[in-house]
């Protein structure tokens, strides 16, 4: 991501019954979170697409494969 360019979302990385990740209304790609973040991180939402999972779709329509830890120093007050 630019360092102009503003993230989508940003956010918490949560889990639900259903064992799904997510941040806000965005579904998260589970290999990656499973392999690259952990539950509570704080993250940056770059790309979003249609969820294409029959699924959780209701849920979460739209979904995310394109996120990163988010810059804990632009959050600081």
């Amino acid at each position: 991501m630019a360092k102009d360019e503003k993230p989508i979302y940003t956010g918490i990385i949560e889990k639900d019954e259903a064992g799904n990740y997510f941040c806000g209304e965005y579904l998260l790609d589970y290999r990656q979170v499973e392999t690259k973040f952990q539950l509570g991180d704080k993250i940056s939402i770059k790309s979003i697409i249609e969820n294409p999972s029959d699924k959780s779709y209701a849920k979460y329509p739209k979904k995310s494969k394109e996120f990163s830890l988010a810059d804990k120093k632009k959050f600081l007050k």
